[in-house]
């Protein structure tokens, strides 16, 4: 242990003698280390801002739809199924098609084109919206097809200027026939809203309908596509996904058929992260480069030191120091160097995730914090020494091999 702390006090004295070269031997492992924490730091915390976005408006939500088969079969998914699902499935807690019809409005501030998406009373579940205004349209506002609506604050101020719009009608005319609908909400979007988020300037405006209501415009909806089903909080998930899907083709008889398809959103999270993942470990691996780059940097500063000190390792070896004293006096300041780097590399790293990620939440109306972990820290730490170790053994041992007569003779 006392010689260790001695090939570190040679090790501090002769990287302090050349400070300036030092610093920019450093430098490499700095910006290495720096945009692997920054990559990682940003990239693990806008997943976790998704995450948690998603885990909001979709937890539990799950999409069923019509395969190729029960199309050419005409085997469509019913209201009548819709209603089966939420009455006798345990663990379902809402169902609601998903349907949609595209028309136009015209209000004192223009011509606009309209999105109607209908659905039933619990298709609020799958929004990543609070009510700001009013309230969401009813399961009464279902059977008996009015026409009612309900939109975001956003839309509501394209149409009017304002969002204090409850209670008035906009007339909303789709294949040529025009209908009243009443708004009777005003959605606002979440404060974490930013990621689940369309919006974009001349885009439809989108208006939260009752399905029924599409019978206004001479349309049956007797027969759907796909629904989304809602399960209940603490509800297994798997096991109501299964009786689902079993109920459907008990209904249709089709057992075996494969005519209906799953996709929850849990699915859709994994796929996303795993995306994610992809995209910040390549992008990490990239930035990982600059780290050989460094520590090429400290094995070739090493090795001057070695020309630099031939003398001097002579002198000391005709004194009796050993070759291990010397490839470890060598070691112990190659990986000084690397580990001083990798320390302020983490250091800037952080600070620069930080500011990143600042400027994200800024950008996006959101909030993302830099997703800092331990490990990421402690395998930063250990590669940025195993660099110095690594880079540093070749300088080491050469310094280590030199023969006392021969380095003596040097000048």
């Amino acid at each position: 242990m006392g010689k260790m702390l001695e090939y570190i006090k040679m090790a501090l004295k002769n990287i302090t003698a050349n400070k300036g070269r030092s610093f920019l031997t450093m430098l490499g492992i700095i910006i290495g280390i720096a945009s692997v924490i920054m990559v990682m730091a940003v990239g693990n915390g806008t997943a976790n801002a998704m995450n948690s976005e998603v885990q909001d408006i979709g937890t539990g939500q799950i999409y069923v739809y019509c395969s190729e088969d029960a199309q050419n079969a005409e085997e469509w998914i019913t209201p009548e199924d819709i209603e089966a699902i939420k009455e006798k499935v345990d663990g379902i807690d809402g169902a609601s098609p998903d349907d949609a019809a595209s028309g136009t409005t015209v209000t004192g501030k223009g011509e606009f084109s309209i999105t109607l998406t209908g659905g039933t009373e619990d298709s609020w579940k799958s929004l990543n919206y609070n009510m700001k205004r009013g309230s969401y349209y009813t399961e009464a506002d279902v059977q008996e097809g009015n026409r009612v609506c309900v939109l975001t604050d956003e839309d509501a101020k394209r149409l009017f200027g304002s969002d204090d719009v409850v209670g008035m009608d906009l007339d909303v005319n789709v294949s040529g026939i025009t209908q009243s609908y009443r708004i009777v909400g005003v959605t606002q979007q979440k404060a974490n809203g930013s990621f689940v988020s369309y919006t974009y300037e001349g885009m439809p405006v989108t208006l939260n309908v009752p399905y029924t209501s599409f019978e206004s415009f001479g349309w049956e909806m007797d027969e759907f596509y796909s629904f989304n089903a809602f399960t209940a909080d603490g509800a297994d998930a798997k096991k109501a996904t299964k009786d689902l899907i079993h109920l459907l083709e008990s209904r249709h008889q089709s057992a075996g058929e494969d005519y209906y398809q799953i996709q929850s959103f849990q699915d859709m999270l994994s796929e996303m992260n795993s995306m994610l993942g992809i995209v910040t470990t390549f992008i990490s691996c990239v930035a990982a480069i600059s780290l050989f780059v460094g520590g090429i940097g400290v094995m070739n500063i090493m090795l001057v030191s070695v020309t630099e000190r031939t003398r001097e390792i002579g002198i000391r070896k005709s004194l009796g120091a050993k070759t291990s004293s010397i490839l470890m006096q060598f070691l112990a300041e190659a990986a000084i160097l690397t580990i001083v780097g990798g320390i302020i590399g983490i250091l800037l790293g952080i600070l620069g995730a930080t500011g990143i990620c600042s400027i994200m939440s800024s950008a996006m109306e959101s909030t993302i914090h830099p997703g800092i972990t331990v490990s990421t820290i402690l395998g930063a730490t250990l590669f940025s020494c195993a660099v110095g170790v690594f880079f540093g053994i070749y300088p080491a041992r050469k310094a280590a091999k030199l023969s006392p007569i021969e380095a003596l003779r040097r000048n």
